[in-house]
């Protein structure tokens, strides 16, 4: 397994270009296809009427383009343009969300506070309904190079076992990876007569060696002892299960998507979702 193309997820915004210049690295160490995907919520009335796009929105796109292309061409990608017919709130959510199933992975975004450019359920959506692993890039300064780190978050659940194999191709490349196993507070709970699996085991199978650590979060909100590991780390990316395996038998006691949403709001390193 390997990711052949890629798509990013492009705005007129300032941060678009870090996550381009993510993309574009990814891009180059796998060999694969970038597909930039120019995709802004519309703010003018009388286009949203017309479900066409307006000049401001046609001229921010045709500007992006001419960086996309041009940065693709130095970097020796080979490089596709994709722009979205015009900018209604449901219509961006929609159709990126379409657009990305054609891809191997896709980079979006952390949504930014305050900015209308894009609709602020743009990541959960995609995630939930792309089938594909989403790496989200925080709107704080990142290195163009992610995954040289990794941790994952693991608690057995379908939305981690799919993020994990999803990872794979990055974390062969890493220079460490750390499998921080989530534990419920209350060891009594009874989770069957299950046999002696291993993930580190399965990990080994696919070339890729990983420590693991077995956490029981007590004190403090399971997502914040991730994030605290990754900094203790200096890791660069995480990788979890998005928005369902975090409150999933066999551990009820992690809210159902909350802790998903709360990594998207807290994050300071690229995430990989996958649901």
């Amino acid at each position: 397994m390997t990711y052949k193309n890629l798509l990013v997820h492009l705005d007129d915004g300032e941060r678009a270009n870090a996550r381009l210049d993510v993309a574009l690295h990814l891009a180059r160490d796998f060999d694969a296809r970038l597909v930039g995907l120019f995709a802004k919520s519309e703010q003018s009335g009388p286009s949203l009427v017309a479900r066409r796009a307006s000049e401001h929105l046609t001229q921010a796109g045709e500007k992006v383009r001419a960086v996309f292309e041009e940065k693709a061409k130095a970097a020796g990608v080979a490089a596709k343009w994709w722009q979205l017919s015009h900018g209604e709130y449901a219509h961006v959510v929609g159709e990126t969300a379409i657009c990305s199933r054609y891809s191997d992975l896709v980079v979006l975004g952390q949504h930014e506070p305050e900015d209308a450019r894009v609709p602020q359920e743009l990541i959960e959506e995609v995630v939930l309904n792309c089938g594909r692993p989403v790496l989200v890039i925080p709107y704080i300064r990142t290195a163009p190079h992610v995954g040289e780190r990794i941790v994952v978050a693991w608690n057995a659940s379908r939305e981690a076992a799919r993020a994990i194999n999803d990872a794979l191709p990055l974390m062969r490349r890493a220079k460490s990876v750390l499998v921080l196993a989530l534990h419920p507070p209350r060891p009594e709970i009874d989770i069957g007569g299950v046999p002696p699996v291993d993930i580190i085991e399965h990990l080994a199978d696919h070339g890729v060696t990983a420590q693991i650590d077995r956490m029981s979060v007590e004190s403090i909100l399971p997502m914040d002892a991730v994030l605290s590991r990754v900094s203790d780390e200096a890791a660069d990316l995480l990788v979890m299960g998005g928005f369902g395996g975090y409150g999933s038998h066999p551990f009820p006691w992690l809210n159902r998507g909350s802790n998903t949403r709360h990594i998207l709001r807290q994050m300071t390193v690229p995430v990989l979702l996958s649901h």
